[in-house]
């Protein structure tokens, strides 16, 4: 059994919803090398469940407070429209921090924050916990061996069916929220991007919706990204194409999510967390040539112990904060593209 660090860096985290209690504050006070000391919010609701679910934890009202109680970093677990100013009081206060995605609004923006930690000097990283997906890391297991040969196409899906009430509007929309995760993938995937063409529905709450991204990258290989709260027949998760076959990933997504709203943690589960069941296992094809590849683990569990060890100065930032910029850049292009009906090219 390893042994916990002497000096754990002291965590808070800004919100209790959803994302706040079962995407960051289990996985926060699971690392060894992070003590979750807190939670700013003022819901009396949330702050009973906070006592419930993590009797350490104080409740904050401020980030002031949060701060004055010895708080190093922060995770921001808020509406979509508060993340940049939430982001940016934090790094005056002199904390590092994490912002959920979207991270910014647009680029610009994203852009003003990431200049903001660069000026202060401290650790600032987008919560991307998507790249640590069971289903992504085995799509870029198999394509940095080589396995499928030269990647000329990348399908990426994140469709659901609750058409009622659809996208929250916390999230921002379709397009901000789903596509946070999407574009960023591909970028990892496949690099920088050329071209943008995208198409959506907005619907009677102003939120966009049936959300369809065409990427060229500047490399040749072109991604085709879907978000949507409205399909009734979910697509492929994933379907990677190259010069020597395809991998597809049919059925549910990664389980992680799933296990942390169960109440289950890396605390609980141990060798197990991230592992998926053989019936979520994704295939290798070519032609009527059909191989089951066993998916490597989820690993959400990594993210907040290697941001502890950049708080440390031991280590970078799991996401550079600039992948952000990027990820915004591209998001600034779909929505122009979708509002204006025309290919944008990024210089």
């Amino acid at each position: 059994m390893s042994t916990p660090p002497a000096d754990p860096v002291r965590f808070g985290l800004v919100g209790y919803g959803f994302g706040g209690r079962y995407f960051h504050a289990p996985l926060i006070a699971a690392a060894a090398e992070c003590t979750l000391l807190g939670v700013v919010t003022r819901s009396a609701d949330r702050r009973e469940l906070l006592t419930r679910e993590h009797p350490g934890a104080v409740a904050f009202d401020s980030l002031e407070q949060l701060a004055e109680a010895g708080a190093e970093a922060v995770a921001i677990s808020t509406p979509a429209d508060t993340h940049s100013e939430l982001t940016d009081h934090a790094l005056d206060l002199g904390l590092a921090v994490v912002c959920d995605k979207p991270f910014a609004l647009d680029a610009a923006a994203a852009l003003a924050s990431v200049e903001k930690a660069e000026r202060l000097g401290l650790p600032l990283a987008p919560y991307q916990n998507r790249r640590w997906d069971s289903d992504f890391r085995t799509v870029r297991a198999l394509v940095t061996d080589g396995v499928l040969g030269t990647v000329s196409r990348f399908e990426s899906r994140f469709e659901r069916f609750t058409p009622e009430p659809g996208p929250a509007p916390s999230g921002g929309g379709t397009l901000l929220d789903f596509g946070s995760h999407l574009v960023d993938q591909a970028l990892v995937l496949l690099g920088p991007v050329a071209t943008v063409y995208a198409q959506w529905r907005v619907r009677d709450s102003g939120l966009d919706d049936d959300v369809l991204v065409a990427l060229t990258h500047t490399s040749g290989a072109r991604s085709l990204l879907a978000g949507s709260w409205s399909e009734g027949a979910p697509g492929w998760r994933f379907r990677v194409t190259g010069t020597t076959g395809s991998y597809v990933v049919d059925g549910p997504m990664d389980g992680q999510e799933d296990a942390l709203v169960a109440g289950e943690s890396p605390s609980t589960l141990g060798d197990a967390w991230g592992a998926e069941p053989e019936a979520r296992w994704g295939r290798l094809r070519s032609g009527d040539t059909s191989v089951v590849v066993p998916t490597l683990p989820g690993a959400w569990d990594t993210f907040y112990p290697a941001f502890a060890a950049a708080v440390r100065g031991q280590g970078l930032v799991p996401v550079d904060a600039r992948d952000a910029v990027a990820t915004a850049t591209v998001l600034d292009a779909a929505r122009r593209s979708a509002s204006e009906d025309v290919v944008v090219r990024l210089s």
